[in-house]
């Protein structure tokens, strides 16, 4: 599980509104959004949380290599044909070559399953668009994406909390409803019946994965309202209240949670999580620290 980061060039203003010029980019986040969608349906990876703001993209993605191992060969050469369509070739004939090439076929398999390689075929066709509707050349993202490894159940709760809040953090809207262009909206456009089995909380799209957050979708969207009014505070209808009830397996202080939270983008680098996740992620790496793991026990302590 990962919380990837994309800004915009200079953090300008290329997906919202130029306060210099006036001029609108608006749509241009509704192009991030579709191609998200588009790309979760391809490779092997599951979306469960993203916000396009004016400047810079969040998402929170599961790489799955084992459902990509998976596939059949035709599977493998027909959806890489789907991420690089040529109108020139004929679609038959370019699987055909693919699954005679056997080591060419191997190495497409990895690229479905790989998070640089999804968030490359993200960027890369939005900077040509962009550029071509702006008549220029250059780069439209800040360099390469910004990554964390969500370490535990806790660390990809607050990541996709922090996410879906981005807007209202902002204080760019006042409900997750007014939230444009975020997982949340999505997640309500799609209805807040709960499911009839209690099914827990699936991604917003791409591969219907393993569990990685206990609670169902009602559950979360109300987590999500909780935290909100706690992050931006001068909204109307702030709540004092305890803590959803689906909440408290995950953070049975509601002092710690919205700091858990906004800690996302502010104390950890790398990776978040616990700080004894993290000083294994770091032993992993070969590392002697990460940045988070202060943090971590400063929440840990403030918990007990």
């Amino acid at each position: 599980m990962y919380h990837c980061v994309s800004r915009c060039v200079r953090r300008a203003f290329l997906c919202g509104e130029d306060r210099y010029s006036g001029q609108s980019f608006e749509h241009r986040r509704q192009w991030v959004e579709d191609r998200l969608r588009q790309l979760a349906e391809v490779f092997a990876v599951s979306l469960w949380a993203y916000a396009v703001m004016s400047n810079h993209l969040h998402v929170v993605v599961q790489v799955l290599p084992d459902t990509a191992a998976q596939w059949a060969d035709d599977e493998v050469a027909r959806r890489w044909i789907r991420l690089f369509p040529k109108a020139d070739q004929d679609a038959d004939a370019r699987a055909q070559a693919l699954l005679a090439n056997p080591e060419r076929l191997a190495v497409l398999r990895l690229r479905l399953s790989d998070l640089s390689w999804f968030m490359r075929c993200l960027s890369e066709p939005i900077a040509r668009r962009a550029n071509a509707e702006d008549h220029c050349k250059g780069r439209f993202w800040e360099g390469r994406f910004r990554c964390q490894a969500l370490l535990d159940e806790a660390a990809v709760l607050a990541a996709m909390t922090y996410v879906d809040l981005n807007p209202v953090r902002a204080a760019l809207c006042e409900t997750i409803e007014d939230s444009a262009h975020t997982s949340a909206r999505l997640r309500l456009e799609q209805g807040d019946a709960e499911p009839a089995s209690g099914e827990v909380i699936q991604p917003i799209a791409g591969v219907r994965g393993p569990c990685v957050v206990g609670m169902t979708p009602t559950e979360y969207l109300h987590v999500l309202d909780w935290t909100g009014r706690q992050v931006h505070p001068n909204k109307r209808g702030t709540l004092v209240g305890p803590l959803p009830s689906a909440l408290r397996r995950t953070a049975p202080d509601a002092s710690t949670w919205p700091r858990q939270v906004l800690a996302v983008g502010s104390d950890f680098h790398r990776a978040v999580g616990a700080a004894e996740s993290l000083i294994a992620k770091a032993a992993a790496m070969r590392q002697r620290w990460l940045q988070g793991i202060g943090a971590a026990r400063r929440l840990s302590k403030a918990t007990c």
